[in-house]
């Protein structure tokens, strides 16, 4: 069996790390990794690859960047001579990117299996990008995996065939189980104590500039209480250096440049918060039992706010500083939290396992 995987961005290389490496344990089957640069630089991409001890792609479209419809066009027209070429059994896309879509897309017009890995999430805001590619790549895979029952029944309610759902588990989980005592090591040793981590990369964030500026104000004033530590995505970096020159709240966060994996989930697992626009940081906080206040309105993973740690404050920045201000209050002494273990079913570091298996069936 031929299996083509299909990555285009940080988030989908901890949901393939492990996925390449339980069907590797298949006999009989052989893997080709395409990778579509859509995150293109070093520190992006590159590192990541080592960090996870993935294969070097067999293949770069070097996508890069553009608007939506560019990249999706990009990957369109380099990814179908490609495939056509390869003939694989089965195509694995993952999680909601713009390539994700993009592939399955072109498999589905040449009559190719897909299996979406990470199906069935749902903000229901039509306003996301992410959430349109959701919605297509689920009605054009073949094979849906789900990392959580919500999934299952919004699939369901969608009018997918039950017998190409399966439910699995979080394989992003897998990665974060697998590497968390390695990432121990790499906690830098200067880290001030507590702090505050904050993620921030969504335009309906950073695009929105009179609205970025309130939200740095909020979290100067936060850095009151503890230190806040900022790694900056690129498109971040670009807004705060159009505001920097005139605005002071910058002054008072701890800017860094954007993070390899370990590194970022050493930060991850010993923050006092996490602030964040992430999707993903909100199930790994979960998993850690780190408090999580997340800056949407919605959440394509609802669990994370009733079963885990995560709670949506909006663009409500008065709700964003009392739910911060409790939880320092909460953690007073020490800045310390009770450590709990993940009761979610099947996150549990072997869903990519069970991924393994079903493709082996099917």
């Amino acid at each position: 069996m031929h299996i083509l995987h299909v990555v285009g961005a940080r988030p989908n290389f901890m949901k393939a790390a492990p996925v390449l490496r339980a069907l590797a344990a298949h006999s009989g089957v052989r893997q080709t990794l395409v990778h579509t640069g859509q995150h293109y630089d070093a520190a992006m991409s590159d590192v990541f690859f080592h960090q996870l001890e993935m294969p070097q792609p067999d293949y770069n479209l070097g996508v890069g960047s553009g608007t939506h419809a560019q990249q999706a066009a990009g990957v369109m027209l380099t990814f179908e001579p490609l495939v056509r070429e390869c003939k694989p059994d089965l195509v694995l896309v993952y999680g909601d990117v713009n390539s994700t879509v993009a592939a399955a897309l072109v498999c589905s017009k040449l009559g190719l299996r897909v299996g979406h890995v990470e199906a069935g999430l749902r903000s229901r805001d039509r306003s996301m990008p992410e959430e349109i590619n959701r919605l297509l790549t689920d009605q054009l895979s073949d094979l849906l995996f789900t990392p959580s029952a919500d999934g299952d029944e919004n699939l369901l309610r969608e009018g997918i065939d039950p017998a190409k759902v399966h439910l699995v588990g979080n394989v992003m989980i897998d990665t974060l189980v697998r590497l968390l005592p390695r990432a121990e090591a790499h906690l830098p040793a200067d880290l001030p104590s507590p702090y505050a981590l904050v993620t921030l990369h969504r335009p309906s964030n950073v695009d929105d500039l009179p609205w970025l500026r309130e939200l740095l104000d909020t979290l100067a004033d936060l850095s009151g209480q503890l230190h806040v530590v900022f790694p900056v995505h690129p498109r971040t970096r670009q807004r705060l250096n159009e505001i920097a020159s005139s605005h002071g709240a910058v002054a008072h966060l701890r800017l860094l440049d954007p993070l390899p994996y370990l590194e970022f989930l050493a930060l991850q697992s010993h923050a006092a918060m996490v602030i964040t626009d992430s999707g993903g940081i909100q199930e790994e906080t979960t998993f850690l039992g780190v408090p999580c206040l997340t800056v949407r309105e919605n959440t394509e993973r609802p669990i994370t706010v009733t079963h885990g740690t995560n709670q949506l404050v909006g663009r409500n920045l008065q709700k964003l500083s009392e739910a911060a201000m409790q939880i320092c209050n909460r953690d007073s002494i020490g800045y310390t939290r009770a450590r709990r273990t993940c009761e979610l079913p099947l996150w549990d570091g072997r869903a990519a396992q069970r991924i393994a298996q079903i493709i082996e069936r099917n």
